[in-house]
């Protein structure tokens, strides 16, 4: 079972930026992907962004394409999210996940962290 731990949110005006790290802890993330995703109050959990750990192969969604990169650092074990020109929109608690999967369902990945805040000012 592979341990997530979260961090780098934060307050942030519209336009800037923040880095997301999402560390494994307990065993590598070799043979995962992994994957953001996001929930804003009142809304469902959603497909942010994911990375085929072995390949590199990424995947965004629509809404923060061309805005966000996922990447990784094999040595330190830790996936990234670095999320530019943020919108308020974008404000929620993001969460990094691990499935041996390759999906942007929410329901196929069963190792999860605690989430991150992020929130974007107007």
């Amino acid at each position: 079972q592979v341990q997530l731990v979260e961090s780098g949110g934060g307050l942030v005006q519209a336009g800037g930026s923040l880095r997301l790290s999402c560390a494994a802890s307990g065993r590598t993330f070799s043979s995962y992907a992994v994957g953001w995703f996001r929930q804003a109050p009142g809304k469902e959990r959603e497909f942010v962004a994911r990375i085929a750990w072995t390949s590199g192969v990424t995947d965004y969604a629509d809404s923060v394409k061309g805005r966000f990169t996922i990447s990784r650092d094999n040595v330190k074990n830790t996936v990234y999210l670095q999320m530019n020109s943020l919108q308020p929109e974008d404000t929620a608690v993001y969460y990094c996940a691990a499935t041996r999967a390759w999906s942007t369902d929410a329901h196929e990945y069963n190792n999860w962290g605690q989430g991150t805040q992020v929130t974007v000012s107007s």
